[in-house]
């Protein structure tokens, strides 16, 4: 798998994805939820707003890498923002 350039940060990318489906999926058989309705008046589960969350981050540090070519901290502080904002709001 030398084609892939695996690092540390990728493969520590990977196992926190990886970490927190797994609590999602603890989460969901321990205390199961109801959908609500948010701010885009669609009924959204815990599971979905973190599908909505990971989207948009992926798109928040495309566009950070690609309008602004700064340090990708500043995307990570943004996208934990925005993914409050989602677990709240939507």
């Amino acid at each position: 798998m030398d084609w892939m350039a695996w690092t540390w940060p990728t493969a520590v990318f990977f196992l926190i994805i990886a970490g927190t489906l797994i609590v999602f999926t603890v989460l969901a058989i321990k205390y199961p939820e109801t959908p609500r309705t948010g701010v885009l008046r669609i009924e959204t589960t815990r599971g979905d707003r973190l599908f909505i969350t990971l989207l948009g981050s992926a798109f928040i540090n495309l566009a950070w890498l690609g309008l602004l070519g700064a340090p990708q901290w500043g995307a990570l502080i943004v996208s934990f923002f925005y993914a409050i904002a989602v677990f709240r709001w939507v």
